[in-house]
């Protein structure tokens, strides 16, 4: 699974940013920690991935902003809020925008790993899914009509002599496009091939 170890500490409190980051460092987590939510924003990309501890109250944009643009922008980075003044209302607010947890300061490390973990895992699986269907779409956008054609005849268990007479093409026409279509998706046999094309459907 691919592995996603990167952690950004969100917080005005420059004392609770430095604790943040020197635990999570000995955790064995890539920290990058950042004052603002203005100044976290900036060295945001689409791209940006991993898990943010991020507080509520601040100066400017406020916690509940910045989990806003960053849904805005259909960011891949979970969320952990970790406030000293935090509120039911606030909570239910930000656990039904996506967070992952609230939890209030002081927290207890032993909890606050426990959901960075839990983050960083869920991210590495979406990103993995992610990474699986952008290869799968490549692979099946390779092929010409015909090849789509023929490959829905081929996994419904049609022989060459039946697509031939199907489609009105000759045997010799059909087995080059089963070729090709068996290249270009990587497919080594016709069950590979049916397992793509079926995740292909339940994924439109």
């Amino acid at each position: 699974m691919i592995n996603i170890s990167n952690v950004f500490v969100v917080d005005d409190d420059e004392a609770v940013r430095n604790s943040l980051r020197m635990m999570l460092k000995v955790a064995g987590y890539e920290v990058a920690a950042f004052g603002s939510a203005d100044e976290f924003l900036v060295t945001c990309t689409p791209e940006t991935k991993g898990c943010i501890i991020l507080d509520i109250n601040m100066p400017g944009m406020d916690g509940h902003l910045l989990q806003e643009k960053l849904n805005h922008r259909h960011s891949d980075l979970q969320i952990i809020f970790l406030t000293g003044q935090g509120s039911i209302p606030q909570s239910v607010r930000a656990i039904k925008s996506g967070a992952i947890d609230f939890l209030t300061k002081p927290v207890d490390a032993t909890i606050l790993l426990a959901r960075v973990r839990e983050c960083l895992e869920h991210c590495s699986r979406q990103s993995e899914s992610s990474t699986i269907s952008k290869t799968r779409d490549s692979r099946l956008g390779d092929l010409t009509e015909r090849e789509k054609e023929i490959m829905q005849l081929v996994v419904t268990g049609h022989t060459s002599k039946e697509i031939a007479e199907l489609l009105g093409l000759s045997i010799r026409t059909v087995e080059n496009h089963r070729a090709n279509l068996m290249y270009k998706t990587g497919s080594s046999n016709v069950i590979e091939l049916a397992k793509l094309s079926m995740t292909s459907i339940n994924m439109q």
